[in-house]
């Protein structure tokens, strides 16, 4: 999909694709939105040692970015498996500004999530490894249990069939007691699917600019 880069209200970038006249992130700023609903909401309230993360849509690497920085400041083991039918092309990734933005000094690292290869167990640093599979989620067949899961799809309207209760359902029969899933979307029908598919769920504070996100829980 072709894409343009955008700078939103925190200074970092996003992509706009203009086939389905939709952003990545929210134009009130993507780092700040990822980390308050996938690394606050999701990542840091899980409380093993040793994570295996679900990622559905890997986008500008963002989500795996912040996950990757957190593993090395909680000094915690992630594996981290992402799903995207549509990535990014390398050329446009290299240019998104996240590194800088964070003050991190890690752009090599940055740089390494999108040049690794797909389909490969990738270990990134110490503390983070990534397999990018470059499938289509609705397809898909996990081969691995998970404890926190980033539901990251475009919106509802543009992709409606990657929010159906089956896919809720698929995901719930791989995950691990405790395991957390949250999302950016609090609409209803969405709230509502991942309840029958026996996650227990609440609305939570979103971030600049929305009002809710979501969170489901494995019972």
């Amino acid at each position: 999909m072709h894409s343009e880069l955008l700078i939103t209200e925190d200074g970092s970038h996003t992509l706009f694709v203009s086939e389905i006249d939709e952003c990545y992130h929210s134009s009130h700023g993507a780092i700040q939105e990822s980390r308050h609903i996938f690394i606050e909401a999701g990542l840091k309230q899980c409380h093993k040692s040793k994570i295996r993360v679900l990622e559905v849509g890997f986008g500008t690497g963002l989500n795996a970015f912040l996950t990757m920085i957190e593993a090395e400041r909680s000094g915690k083991t992630i594996h981290y498996t992402s799903l995207e039918k549509y990535p990014v092309e390398i050329e446009k990734a290299l240019k998104l500004n996240y590194p800088e933005e964070l003050s991190t000094g890690n752009r090599n690292l940055f740089e390494k999530l999108h040049t690794s290869a797909w389909n490969k167990d990738i270990q990134i640093n110490p503390f983070f490894k990534l397999k990018k599979k470059e499938v289509d989620f609705t397809c898909y067949t996990f081969d691995n249990q998970f404890d926190v899961i980033y539901f990251d799809a475009f919106s509802p309207e543009k992709q409606p069939e990657m929010w159906r209760l089956e896919q809720f359902e698929k995901i719930y029969a791989y995950c691990n007691s405790g395991a957390i899933l949250t999302t950016y979307c609090s609409k209803g029908i969405v709230r509502r699917a991942i309840q029958a598919a026996g996650f227990m769920v609440e609305r939570l504070q979103g971030p600049p600019g929305k009002r809710e996100i979501l969170r489901g829980t494995c019972q």
